[in-house]
C-alpha cells in the first residue's frame, strides 16, 4: 500500500493514498477520527474501490484553520494536478471543511454529513462546539459566498428534527441555494456512524444524484446499522414510547449489553413493560440477558394502586399497573407481605433476600448466602392498616410514575396495602 505524509503542521496532517481511480477523493477527518499515524478517514471503504485519496486529518479540535489549508495547498500541488475530477467527503467538522474549502481544492462534488456552518458563537450558538472556537486560529471561519460555487455539486445529509444541526444547515442553505439535501430522520448527529458502508460511500462519491436511488441505498444501510436503531429508540422513546414494540417486532438487529447506557436501558425496560408483552427475543435484541424467574401470585399495592415488584432486569423495586405485571410476569416479581420480616422474592424455585447498600444499589442474596460488605436486608414492617418497606431509618416511597425512592418521613406514598381479595 503506497501511503505517505505530504504535508503537516501543528493543526493538520495530510496523507496521500495511491490508488487506480481517475478521481481524487479528498477525505476530511473529524473530532473522532483525528490524525493517528497514517490513518485516513473512511480509509477501508476508499481503499476497497481503489480510489486515489488525499486524507486531511485534524491534529487538534481546530476546524481546519484557513492558514493551515493555504500552506498545505502550496505544498501538494503535484499531487492535485493529475486529477481533473476531485470529490470532497467528510462528516461534522470534516463536512464543514469539505464545503468551506471546495473552491480552494477545486472540488466538483462535496458530500458533507451533518456539517457545521461555523463554531464561532457569533455565527451560530452551538454549545457542543463553541468551546473550541479560538479567534486567533478560527478568525472569520464561517462558510462564505467566495468559498463555494454554483458550478460545484453539494450534497448534505442531516436530521431535520435535530435542532442543533438544523441551525447550521439553514445558514449553509442560504449560502448554497442549489444545495442537494438528504434527510436522516431521528438520528441526531450520528450520520457518520450510521451510514458507514463502503457501498454507500462509493455511491455518494460517484453516482449521479437521484433522491430515489440514494434513499433506497440509505434505507438498506440503516436496516443493518445498530447505531441507527439506538438513535431512533433514544429519540422516539420520550414522546412515542409505543413505537419501541414495533421497532423490535419489525426489525432484525442485536446489540451487546453495553450498547445502551444505564439510564436509557431503564427507560427502555419501563416502556416495554408498560406498553407490550415482553419476550426473550425482545430483550436479546436490546442486549439484555437474564435468568427467567418463577411466576408469583400476590401484589402489594402502593398509594396509586400500582403493584410493587422487584424488576429482575433493572435490579430495583418499582411499581407497575396490574396489567403490565400480568403481561410481563416473568420479569416483574411481585413483593408480598403477611407479617413483619425481610423483603423476599422467589426466583427459579429459590427464595432470595432483597438487600441494599448506602449508595442505594440493590442486590439479591439467597437465604443461605452471606451478605456482601455494606449490604443490608430491606425490612417489611406490618402496621395496623398498612405495610412499610425500610432501609435503616429510611422508608420506601412510590410516585405516580412507578418510581421509588427512600425518604426519612412516612408519607402516604410510603404506605402499602395488600391487594384486595377478588
Amino acid at each position: 500500500m503506497d501511503k505517505h505524509i505530504i504535508f503537516e503542521d501543528e493543526h493538520i496532517r495530510t496523507i496521500f493514498l495511491k490508488g487506480s481511480s481517475k478521481e481524487l477523493i479528498v477525505s476530511f477527518g473529524d473530532l473522532i477520527t483525528r490524525a493517528k499515524g497514517l490513518t485516513i478517514n473512511a480509509e477501508k471503504s476508499l481503499e476497497k474501490f481503489q480510489y486515489n485519496v488525499i486524507g486531511i486529518m485534524p491534529k487538534e479540535k481546530s476546524w481546519f484553520p484557513e492558514s493551515s489549508m493555504k500552506n498545505m495547498m502550496a505544498a501538494i500541488q503535484d499531487y492535485l494536478a493529475p486529477f481533473k475530477t476531485r470529490i470532497g467527503y467528510g462528516g461534522s467538522m470534516g463536512g464543514y471543511a469539505a464545503i468551506k474549502y471546495s473552491n480552494l481544492l477545486d472540488l466538483q462534488r462535496v458530500i458533507a454529513l451533518v456539517p457545521q456552518f461555523s463554531i464561532n458563537p457569533q455565527d451560530v450558538e452551538d454549545l457542543r462546539y463553541n468551546m473550541f472556537y479560538h479567534a486567533d486560529v478560527n478568525h472569520d471561519m464561517k462558510i462564505k459566498l467566495e468559498d463555494v460555487s454554483k458550478q460545484r455539486e453539494y450534497i448534505v445529509v442531516y436530521d431535520p428534527y435535530y435542532d442543533e444541526d438544523v441551525a447550521h444547515y439553514i445558514k449553509i442553505k442560504d449560502i448554497i441555494p442549489h444545495l442537494r439535501t438528504l434527510h436522516l430522520h431521528h438520528t441526531g448527529h450520528d450520520a457518520v456512524a450510521i451510514l458507514a458502508s463502503s457501498d454507500l460511500l462509493n455511491s455518494f462519491l460517484t453516482h449521479e444524484f437521484n433522491e430515489t436511488y440514494f434513499y433506497k441505498k440509505i434505507r438498506q444501510v440503516k436496516k443493518n446499522s445498530k447505531f441507527y436503531y439506538r438513535k431512533v429508540i433514544e429519540n422516539l422513546l420520550p414522546t412515542h414510547s409505543h413505537s419501541l414494540g414495533k421497532i423490535l417486532k419489525n426489525n432484525d438487529f442485536q446489540v451487546d449489553g453495553n450498547f445502551f447506557d444505564s439510564k436509557l436501558k431503564q427507560s427502555l425496560i419501563r416502556s416495554l413493560f408498560s406498553n407490550k408483552q415482553v419476550d426473550q427475543n425482545d430483550l436479546k435484541k436490546l442486549g439484555l440477558q437474564i435468568n427467567v424467574p418463577q411466576e408469583i401470585r400476590n401484589l402489594l399495592l402502593d398509594d396509586f394502586g400500582h403493584g410493587l415488584v422487584f424488576n429482575v432486569i433493572s435490579q430495583k423495586i418499582e411499581s407497575y399497573a396490574s396489567n403490565a405485571i400480568a403481561l410481563n410476569h416473568k420479569f416483574l416479581i411481585p413483593i408480598y407481605a403477611k407479617n413483619t420480616g425481610l423483603v423476599q422474592i422467589y426466583l427459579n424455585d429459590e427464595r432470595y433476600i432483597v438487600a441494599m447498600n448506602d449508595r442505594h444499589v440493590m442486590k439479591l442474596f439467597k437465604e443461605s448466602e452471606d451478605l456482601g460488605l455494606g449490604m443490608h436486608p430491606l425490612v417489611i414492617k406490618k402496621y395496623s392498616d398498612y405495610f412499610a418497606i425500610s432501609y435503616k431509618n429510611l422508608n420506601l416511597s412510590s410516585d405516580e410514575f412507578g418510581g421509588n425512592a427512600f425518604v426519612e418521613e412516612m408519607p402516604e406514598t410510603a404506605k402499602f396495602i395488600n391487594e384486595p381479595e377478588s
